[in-house]
């Protein structure tokens, strides 16, 4: 069951991945052409510096990975070569919808709004030419727009989870793609393996039992570069100070206005660095604005004085400052007991499951195995009893502080006194 491909695209994770008519004309619309200006990881490049990939790739490389599953897929479900097409669309569509910094965007959105990536996504996809595009090619704009944040209603269930969820199409390539631009080895996994394992089994995804470890080598190697990469130290320190520099320049520069989804769609990684570099510093939020993007783009960066690092299996610690107004009480209290200005205090508190999320945002508990052929059915196997898994499962948290130079040592032993009392924020 083969698509017909109109032209191919060399990628150095994939080799050549060949596209069908609609979605070449889906990835030369400038909604897909923009994400060449978003950084697939944001800051990471001014640690690992060859991590200057971007949405663009990433979402060439998803809409591939989708297709294999599909294909795979068609054995034991009703997929057909309109399915698949649909899959492959919904993937490359998936990320359309990111800011600036991808996700240090999301971060300020999460202060004014509820709104995700996801939401903003649905939006382009059904409010823009985007709509009419996909109209012209036989594809429903609504239903397209659904499956590719990983929410279509109804059953069955496998769509939403090729795209988003513990063996989603996305992870599958953005571990991969990580890994070959950082140059850090642990998001190698033999993504192949997992596809070609795939069945349908009662509207969801099931693995082969045979994969079994190539999963669990899948959810560690995730684990893995969210500490070697995504929450690496240093790479946290310049997200953080870019993080609060759009929150202080928000309401000069109106970076979370999504009143008019044309506006929202200039905002690339360049534009927003220089509009924060230029910001006129008519009040002390907007100097020290323009001061964090500036030695953000010189890689001046703050300080980690204190790290916690704690894996939980009950309340993440992130959780417990969910409120601004509680990081904002926190942070007061340090630079009170160090004796320095606030502004030179910034708390980190990241938290994400050490496994990922479902594709209806909750997180992953089980996986559905089968047997060789797959026609005995599935079963539900707990993530827990996986051996290697079920060591790491529950929250990975982070706790840091972070200061500017001069002060780093005060702040230190502030944050000793204040983070390091018997039981405060210790492991559940």
């Amino acid at each position: 069951m083969t698509l017909q491909p109109v032209a191919e695209i060399r990628d150095p994770v994939h080799g050549y991945v060949k596209i069908t008519g609609v979605e070449r004309d889906v990835i030369d619309s400038p909604f897909v052409q923009r994400l060449r200006r978003v950084h697939q990881l944001a800051g990471s490049y001014l640690v690992y510096p060859g991590a200057v990939h971007t949405r663009f790739e990433h979402v060439i490389g998803a809409m591939h990975v989708a297709g294999q599953v599909g294909e795979t897929l068609a054995a034991s479900s009703e997929m057909d070569s309109d399915s698949i097409q649909e899959l492959r669309l919904a993937a490359l569509l998936h990320d359309v919808g990111h800011g600036p910094f991808s996700h240090m965007y999301e971060e300020v959105l999460a202060v004014r709004s509820k709104l995700t990536h996801e939401d903003i996504a649905q939006r382009i996809i059904r409010e823009t030419s985007l709509s009419g595009l996909l109209d012209r090619h036989g594809f429903s704009p609504k239903r397209t727009s659904e499956l590719a944040v990983g929410r279509l209603p109804g059953r069955p269930s496998f769509k939403n989870e090729i795209i988003a969820g513990g063996l989603s199409a996305d992870m599958m390539d953005y571990l991969l793609r990580d890994s070959y631009f950082t140059g850090v080895e642990f998001g190698k996994v033999d993504v192949q393996r997992i596809v070609d394992s795939l069945h349908a089994s009662e509207g969801h995804l099931a693995l082969d039992q045979a994969a079994t470890y190539t999963f669990e080598a899948l959810l560690l190697a995730r684990y893995e570069m969210f500490k070697a990469v995504y929450f690496h130290r240093t790479v946290r320190a310049a997200e953080l100070m870019l993080v609060h520099s759009m929150e202080l320049a928000d309401g000069e520069l109106g970076l979370t206005d999504l009143s008019d989804l044309d506006d929202y769609l200039n905002l690339t990684d360049e534009i927003v660095l220089q509009k924060l570099v230029t910001v006129r510093a008519s009040n002390s939020d907007l100097k020290q604005a323009r001061q964090l993007a500036l030695d953000f783009r010189d890689r001046k960066l703050v300080k980690c004085v204190f790290e916690r690092l704690v894996q939980r299996r009950g309340q993440a610690v992130g959780q417990l400052f969910a409120k601004v107004t509680k990081r904002k009480d926190a942070v007061n209290e340090l630079a009170k007991s160090a004796g320095v200005d606030p502004a030179q205090i910034f708390l980190d508190v990241p938290t994400t499951p050490s496994v990922p999320y479902t594709s209806s945002k909750e997180m992953l508990t089980s996986v559905r195995l089968v047997r060789s052929t797959g026609k005995t059915g599935a079963r539900s196997v707990p993530i827990s009893e996986l051996p290697l898994v079920g060591s790491i499962a529950g929250f990975m948290d982070v706790l840091r502080v972070y200061s500017h130079p001069d002060v780093r040592k005060r702040v230190e032993l502030a944050a000793n006194r204040y983070f390091g009392k018997q039981g405060r924020y210790s492991e559940a």
